[in-house]
């Protein structure tokens, strides 16, 4: 099956590679580079290897926060989708893993930010330590360098002072000192009161807050607070482009290595008040701020994704229809000039009487072949509260949606199957119904792209209550294909995982009625989990010479076990029934 993943991903798999590459190859360049370069000989002296881990790991930084927001640029993606309708579609699969890379590059940045600010603590303990070191030793000798002038190499110039880097206040002056009372002559002095010490804090408090935020569990559940904490992306991106400018960390000029180079200077420098020309022409300056090179591109292309995204919203949704389910799920059935849908694809919606600045994805419920798009909204957080309230509350007029999409690549592999296995699993089960409803068009318009013969349709989910609409889905599609003499062609279970006595009660004492007590469906619901192995089994049986295509919404967990029973039920001969599993990501 790994064989089987690399065909499927081998784009994913490239990019990763190249991607973990780069990242392998400037830390190593830029870490060797600042780790044996002349230029900073006189730095090494004071910080020793903590340099090259600093620095590298800066470059790494740089490199990912490049890449950070190409991800989210959806509008360009989408474009880009576009344009390559016609390469293959494996490729276009693969633009909508977008949102894993973008993760994986923010895991590169917390590990990046971790190594470069416990490097800089280090150096922060060895500049204090070489400034207050009165031994003679090369490190103290140089630390101690014109202090007076611009050309000093020690950024804590005594026991009292720290420079803020160079800010020359008058003419010919020299770098303004902070003063620091004998008590702060300590690295958190620093790392406080400069500008690098200032902006690295207060990044990589914004990385901390980004990252823990945008957990799965708070997206599902708080999206308010993801998606405002997730726009400190500013605050870190600012801190980034000034963070470098003071420029504390120093190498020796290029000018001075012409006049002083270190093979013949180093010995002199630890002379008793050294009078040598060495003392005088030994001079250091910043390295040069870089890391706005690295960000500004992407930044701009990410201003212009949002004035893409703006100018989408702006073109008149109209809501033709509100439907309130049971269990406060909200319908909305809509319509937007220009607007083309495909299976599994999904939107972002706005609602300005709500939140003028919160977009949330919802997957679309309708099928392509219907003439209105339309989306369920449960209530699940503040956001979906207010809006459920604001529809069913309405007075005079509908409350105004707003909506940019559609997003994702269509799940058009589910047609490409003479047998489909669908899995469905809680809040997964939204876009099956896309999904069923479009087969059912296509089946009955005897559509030649449609190869599906027979769908097996397995719903898991703790309790119906939030999906009755969906129910309500299934129970007519059901009645339409009866009433066409189709009533085979689909085949569901439903799987109650989270079932209490009374429902068993129930069921028991309806056991032999033909629909069934929990959901009112022909099909009887099922209490606990999917015995796989069994319904496996039975679709192999039913079907002994079929390419069966096994379709999943859900969790991880289960899609392993659903892989597993794929690769142990098809059969060594080719020519036999074959599981190939996909997993969507909706």
């Amino acid at each position: 099956s790994m064989g089987n993943w690399l065909v499927n991903h081998w784009f994913s798999a490239a990019v990763i590679a190249a991607w973990l590459g780069v990242n392998i190859f400037l830390f190593t360049y830029y870490f060797l580079f600042f780790d044996r370069n002349e230029q900073y000989f006189y730095t090494r002296e004071i910080l020793g290897s903590a340099l090259a881990w600093a620095r590298a790991s800066a470059k790494c930084l740089n490199f990912n926060s490049m890449l950070i927001l190409l991800p989210v640029c959806r509008n360009l993606l989408s474009f880009l989708r576009g344009t390559c309708s016609c390469c293959r579609r494996t490729l276009r699969k693969q633009l909508d893993h977008n949102l894993t890379f973008h993760k994986l590059v923010a895991y590169a940045l917390v590990l990046f930010t971790a190594v470069h600010t416990i490097a800089h603590l280090f150096n922060l303990e060895r500049y204090n330590r070489s400034q207050q070191a009165a031994d003679g030793s090369l490190a103290a000798v140089v630390s101690k360098l014109h202090l007076q002038g611009s050309k000093w190499l020690n950024p804590i110039h005594s026991n009292h002072t720290v420079s803020t880097g160079p800010q020359p206040t008058s003419r010919g002056s020299h770098t303004p000192l902070i003063p620091a009372s004998a008590s702060l002559q300590t690295p958190e002095y620093v790392a406080f009161t400069t500008i690098p010490g200032l902006t690295g804090v207060i990044i990589t408090l914004a990385l901390i807050l980004m990252v823990t935020s945008s957990t799965e569990f708070i997206r599902r559940n708080y999206f308010e607070v993801f998606w405002y904490t997730h726009h400190l992306f500013i605050v870190y991106f600012a801190g980034l482009v000034i963070h470098g400018i003071a420029g504390l960390v120093r190498g020796q000029t290029l000018e001075s290595m012409r006049e002083a180079h270190p093979q013949h200077c180093a010995q002199h420098l630890t002379g008793k008040d050294c009078q040598h020309r060495c003392c005088k022409e030994t001079e250091f300056g910043s390295i040069p701020a870089e890391s706005w090179k690295w960000v500004l591109a992407p930044v701009l292309l990410y201003i212009f994704e949002r004035i893409l995204r703006v100018w989408r919203a702006r073109q008149k949704v109209v809501v033709t229809k509100v439907v309130m389910h049971p269990s406060r799920v909200l319908e909305l059935q809509m319509q937007k000039k220009g607007f083309r849908m495909e299976v599994g694809q999904y939107i972002f919606v706005n609602c300005p009487t709500v939140s003028l600045l919160e977009w949330h994805p919802f997957t679309l419920t309708s099928a392509p072949e219907e003439d209105f798009f339309s989306i369920h909204i449960r209530a699940a957080g503040d956001w979906t509260e207010s809006v459920i309230d604001a529809f069913q509350q309405q007075k005079a007029e509908t409350p105004r949606i707003e909506v940019d999409g559609p997003f994702g690549t269509a799940s058009e592999d589910v047609f490409q199957y003479e047998v489909a296995m669908l899995v469905g699993a809680g809040i997964g089960v939204t876009p099956f119904a896309s999904i069923l409803k479009s087969i059912w068009y296509k089946f009955q318009q005897a559509d030649q792209a449609l190869k599906t013969k027979k769908i097996y349709f397995y719903w898991l989910c703790r309790d119906t209550g939030a999906f009755a609409w969906f129910n309500d889905l299934l129970a007519s599609l059901e009645q339409k294909m009866a009433e066409s003499g189709k009533a085979d062609f689909l085949t569901y279970r439903l799987f109650l995982t989270g079932w209490d006595t009374s429902i068993a009660n129930n069921a028991a004492l309806n056991f032999d009625t033909v629909t069934d007590a929990v959901t009112g469906l022909r099909h009887k619901t099922i209490f606990g989990r999917p015995m796989w192995n069994t319904e496996f089994t039975a679709v192999a049986t039913a079907h002994p010479r079929s390419v069966v295509g096994v379709f999943l919404c859900g969790p991880e967990a289960l899609a392993k076990s659903l892989q597993r029973s794929c690769h142990q039920h098809s059969s060594l001969d080719p020519r036999k029934v074959q599981f190939y599993f996909n997993k969507e990501n909706f």
